[in-house]
């Protein structure tokens, strides 16, 4: 029988089966760990020569080896075989073939347990600061299109029914204020998950004489982790991860919505870009709005990775178990959907038509002012608010009664309603001053709305700071 090549192969006396190769690989979607791969070997060898583990020249051959390698991998000439697992032992064979004995060196007081885990968590920190400038470029855009639009009045709604009027920049910077928070959620999770598990080797730490701070501050981590054994098994950076990009495409699919009925002829509100729609293959007058209704669905799988990881950690004892494996895909798949998620949100964005004068219109039904005429009684007559909600009950019952809208009615219309109502109280039926009169911190009036848009932008300057 065929003797068993690998590296980890002496123990055994028979090669491995051909379907146990192909199950037990995670070489097709580990492979693009290479970079943090080689970045944290040649970390490792540094910190081999610097304990006087292994000699200068031979940390010199490693770390020009890797180089090497890096390159290959980069042109593209790089021969990945499936029988070499994973990413490691791929880049771990190639060095030993290019450097010889040298190489087979930098596994020295590691694991593959503790590889994987730097690797992992070296890649989802740097993604994790990716993400966050592509909300820093969806929230400029948003601002952008807000600085222009903070007297473009539309009706803001709860139940989806008309409620009161608002100005169109005062809804963007609502979900400008979604995405800040998906920043902060995720700077939050950096700082908490900034630690290195490399040197915790298989479980239990090694018995040589190793300098875990360096490698961490190599690799630009705050500190290595405190214990080797929860080091090599823990995956809640990446399942932080997942969680903070469930919630991103949970804020991107709630806008989605906006946007798919606020371009629906019903609406019509705003008109999507021909380069960002598409038609009907049997309907000759479709325009779809695909995009939109694309980012809304992308919804299912981001969330389904997020189940799907807590799911196979839920019952792992420790430490290191090949159940973990499973941890990669997941976390692949729900970055590449919210990284083309984001930028074709903020691309479509910026040729978005404003159509201000169907959402004026839209402010003339639904009568948006009455909460203004009920306040207007309480303060100007002085008499509760319950009994004025009721006064402007029946004015809004009256109104509907002449087909009119409570913002078309005339003084005479208005005050015939009831002998409580002042002619004085007409004033406030005006969109405009309903929504300008709005004016407390975080309102919709124009004037706020324009502080919070300042607010914004001073905000951004700090948080774009190390990106």
């Amino acid at each position: 029988m065929k003797e068993n090549n690998k590296l980890w192969g002496g123990r055994f006396s028979s090669s491995s089966a051909k379907l146990l190769e192909e199950f037990n690989t995670s070489l097709p979607f580990d492979k693009r760990l290479y970079k943090q791969d080689i970045k944290c070997s040649k970390a490792h060898a540094k910190m081999l020569e610097k304990c006087e583990i292994i000699n200068t020249k031979e940390k010199d051959l490693i770390i020009n080896g890797l180089e090497t390698i890096e390159s290959l991998i980069d042109s593209g000439e790089f021969k990945f075989c499936i029988s070499d697992e994973d990413i490691h032992m791929a880049v771990e064979k190639k060095l030993i073939e290019l450097i010889g004995d040298s190489g087979k060196k930098l596994h020295t007081a590691r694991s593959r347990n503790d590889q994987v885990a730097v690797d992992f968590r070296l890649f989802v920190l740097e993604q994790n600061k990716y993400i966050r400038s592509l909300l820093i470029n969806l929230i400029e855009t948003l601002i952008n299109i807000s600085q222009s639009h903070t007297d473009t009045i539309m009706p803001g709604m709860t139940h989806l029914q008309h409620a009161q009027p608002v100005n169109f920049a005062f809804i963007l910077c609502a979900y400008v204020n979604m995405f800040m928070r998906d920043i902060h959620r995720l700077e939050d999770s950096y700082k908490q998950n900034n630690y290195c598990p490399l040197g915790s080797a298989a479980l239990a730490g090694t018995p040589y004489n190793t300098d875990r701070f360096y490698t961490a501050r190599e690799l630009g981590f705050a500190s290595p982790t405190l214990n080797a054994m929860d080091s090599v098994s823990d995956r809640d950076f990446a399942l932080d991860f997942l969680y903070s990009l469930s919630v991103i495409v949970m804020h991107i699919s709630r806008f989605a919505e906006e946007l798919v009925l606020w371009s629906s002829s019903e609406f019509a509100f705003i008109t999507l870009s021909d380069s960002y729609s598409t038609g009907s293959s049997i309907m000759p007058q479709k325009k779809n709005p695909d995009i939109p209704e694309l980012l809304r669905g992308k919804s299912g799988r981001v969330y389904g990775n997020l189940i799907s990881l807590l799911t196979t950690l839920k019952g792992l004892p420790l430490a290191y178990n090949k159940d973990t494996q499973e941890d990669k895909e997941c976390v692949f798949d729900s970055l590449d959907t919210i990284d083309i998620s984001l930028r074709i949100l903020n691309d479509m964005l910026k040729e978005i038509t404003i159509n201000k004068q169907n959402m004026e219109n839209a402010c003339k039904m639904g009568h948006l002012t009455a909460t203004d005429l009920a306040d207007f009684l309480v303060q100007a007559v002085k008499i509760p608010f319950r009994e004025a909600h009721h006064i402007v009950g029946k004015v809004v019952a009256y109104a509907e009664s002449c087909n009119k809208d409570l913002s078309e009615l005339t003084e005479d219309e208005l005050c015939k309603v009831d002998s409580k109502i002042p002619q004085e109280a007409h004033k406030v039926l005006d969109i405009y001053t309903s929504m300008n009169s709005r004016n407390s911190y975080g309102g919709t009036s124009t004037a706020s709305t324009q502080a919070q848009i300042q607010s914004i932008i001073a905000w951004l300057e700090i948080h774009k700071i190390g990106l």
